[in-house]
């Protein structure tokens, strides 16, 4: 059941039977994200050097094909910001020149397809494998720290097309080149781009005011306002204007092209470009970097699903596989399951995947009848909706947020966005992940650990597991610890984690487990994480990573206030359970001052182990508290660091 609009209402049936009982809302959903990925999809292609029908492609094809195989109910497939580097990485290895020559863009782009087939069939294999588990291997501080990279890469990529201008080079080259691409900026387009990014900045911090900006996406604001003023400003005639003694062009390289029947601009793969290293390099780099972008969304989105459905993330990449490998066949970009779009569908009232569907179809329709609309859209306005999304993926509140989880994961995160910008995505994300494999040795953990869980496994009762940790939990051995956590999950078993002999708990497995507590409530049963007294956060934030204190010891403090003819039997106790240390006082005083009522007490304390605690606790509930039911016991955790010369001792 899920609570919205303060109502229950049952989980949405899944089948061909919900597709018509939600018609409605999920055809109001996939109208408006149909308006939302209609400009970005252009964008996006043209960005990655691709012919901007490309990205509709492959809306249409991950629409249509991924939303009768993937059980993911809301996620929306398409093209993605995030994949812009690859793209655009891969038709420049191929000889794409940016439009000086076309033959060769068009030949660069083939062989583009060609690549991305490839890698939509490794797609398929990493789903028929089941390695969905793949986005677990690394760290989120790393993978975040990737797509900060690529939002401020595709910011300086876009920036100057906002400005009328080109962008070509490294990242670095593109940032010392901005004060000249302001000064050569071309003023109509400028305006055009400006505008643009006024728009695409300025409505969401005022959008609660108003019903309308509520209801209508804005990349369609941006479309209301740069089309008119476009044709205006006569952008798309051919010619020469002079603005404050300078001359500007004005031309159709200003605006999107598209051609009028859109089936002849389907365009076949060329495999030439797989017989060539570097060919194979884009291969892994779309398989793997895709892969990851899609996994991370679909659990993303799981999180936001109203109903908590769950994704089998195999699946969903299996889906995605076919989906790229049909969409490279036509001429299209490759697809992942895409937060942003994904997120709108879930906020317009999204009930089940069919939502994708129509998204999907609107697009197909729009562009098969009416193409001639987009070829009135400036280039300039959908670079500014890229710059919005870049800034959305490097925004200053995703360091904020990476530094309140812990200054580790900032230098993680930045170390990554660095070394992503200085050389390219799979050398920046391995640098990343080396960098906290080497905060992590620093922080204690063993060498041995970093890859293989040890594990302990008990049996308390028929109900319940224990699961004794030793040496690290940590991003790099938690899908064999993940697998062992599974396990007892699928036979139904409550699950005692128990932690006391790790050094260190990344923030990567205390999110999961985090996550792993709300699977087990949604079947009924209990994860329950245990033994981190001795542990100290990194951070004050509730997942962050937490380091064992060798100098920390925390013993429990056991307090028995009882009857003083309980006094024999509790002394008893403790010696059947071998605790030798231990003060009691007696009588300690009167408990009431009524004198036919009133006897003696008599106070024990100790200082325990974890376990013998635990021991005491249940001989007291069992022996004692039968018996003489006014027997008080108070148990608290107590820290205390040792001397230095007793350290060794401990």
């Amino acid at each position: 059941m899920s609570k919205l609009n303060g109502a229950q209402e049952p989980v949405p049936n899944a089948g061909f039977s919900g597709m018509g009982q939600n018609f409605k809302k999920d055809f109001n959903a996939g109208f408006l994200v149909f308006l939302i990925a209609l400009p970005l999809c252009l964008g996006i292609s043209l960005a990655c050097g691709y012919p901007a029908i490309a990205g509709i492609f492959t809306a249409v094809v991950g629409a249509i094909v991924t939303t009768f195989i993937s059980n993911s109910q809301l996620t929306i497939k398409g093209p993605a910001a995030g994949l812009i580097v690859i793209a655009i990485g891969a038709v420049t290895d191929f000889g794409y020149t940016g439009g000086r020559d076309i033959a060769a863009d068009i030949q660069a782009y083939r062989m583009a397809l060609g690549v991305g087939v490839a890698a939509g069939c490794l797609q398929i294999i990493f789903g028929l494998l089941r390695v969905g588990s793949l986005g677990d291997f690394f760290p989120l501080c790393a993978v975040h720290g990737m797509l900060a990279a690529i939002g401020i890469i595709v910011i300086l990529k876009q920036f100057p097309i906002v400005l009328g201008g080109t962008a070509a080079g490294e990242p670095f080259e593109l940032m010392a080149e901005i004060p000249r691409v302001i000064i050569d900026m071309n003023p109509y387009i400028a305006a055009i781009g400006i505008g643009s990014l006024f728009i695409m900045f300025g409505i969401p911090k005022i959008k609660h005011k108003y019903k309308i900006l509520q209801k209508i996406p804005p990349p369609m604001f941006v479309l209301f306002f740069a089309i008119p003023l476009c044709l205006y400003l006569g952008v798309p005639n051919e010619g020469i204007y002079v603005f404050e003694g300078y001359e500007y062009n004005l031309g159709k390289e200003f605006m999107v092209n598209i051609p009028g029947n859109m089936f002849k601009a389907i365009a076949f793969p060329d495999f030439s470009s797989l017989k060539y290293i570097a060919g194979w390099k884009w291969v892994i780099m779309f398989a793997l970097i895709g892969s990851i972008e899609s996994l991370l969304s679909a659990k993303a989105i799981d999180i936001l699903d109203p109903w908590k459905r769950k994704t089998n993330l195999d699946r969903d990449l299996f889906a995605v596989g076919i989906g790229n490998t049909l969409c490279a066949f036509v001429g299209g970009l490759p697809m992942i399951s895409e937060i942003v779009r994904s997120k709108a569908n879930i906020d317009n009232g999204a009930r089940t995947r069919f939502a994708n569907l129509y998204h999907g179809l609107l697009l197909l329709l729009f562009v098969a009848l009416v193409p001639s609309l987009l070829c009135k859209i400036p280039l300039a306005a959908l670079a500014a909706m890229l710059v919005y999304t870049g800034f959305q993926l490097t925004a200053p509140k995703e360091f904020v947020h990476t530094y309140k989880i812990g200054k580790e994961q900032l230098v993680i995160f930045v170390t990554t966005l660095v070394a992503v910008l200085a050389t390219d995505l799979v050398i920046g994300i391995a640098i990343g992940i080396g960098a906290k494999f080497f905060i992590h040795i620093i922080n204690g953990v063993p060498l041995r650990s970093l890859f293989r869980p040890y594990l302990d496994v008990k049996i308390k009762d028929d109900k319940t597991v224990v699961i004794f940790a030793s040496d690290s939990a940590v991003f790099s051995n938690w899908i064999p610890f993940r697998k062992q956590v599974e396990y007892f999950l699928k036979e139904g078993k409550n699950v005692i984690l128990n932690m006391s002999k790790t050094k260190l708990i990344d923030h990567s497995v205390m999110g999961k487990l985090s996550e792993f507590e709300h699977e087990f409530e949604r079947k009924n049963l209990t994860l329950e994480v245990v033994g981190l007294e001795a542990h100290q956060k990194l951070s004050g934030h509730k997942l962050s990573a937490m380091k064992h204190n060798r100098d920390l010891i925390v013993r429990k403090h056991v307090s028995i206030v009882a009857e003083t003819g309980a006094h024999a039997l509790i002394r008893k106790g403790f010696r059947s359970l071998d605790i030798a240390r231990f003060a009691s006082i007696e009588p300690v005083k009167k408990l009431t001052d009524t004198p036919n009522a009133a006897y003696s007490l008599v106070r024990i304390e100790a200082l325990l182990q974890n376990e013998k605690a635990d021991e005491l606790f249940e001989y007291l509930r069992e022996e004692i508290l039968p018996k003489h039911p006014n027997t008080i016991v108070s148990i608290e955790d107590v820290e205390m660091v040792l001397p230095h010369e007793r350290r060794s001792e401990k």
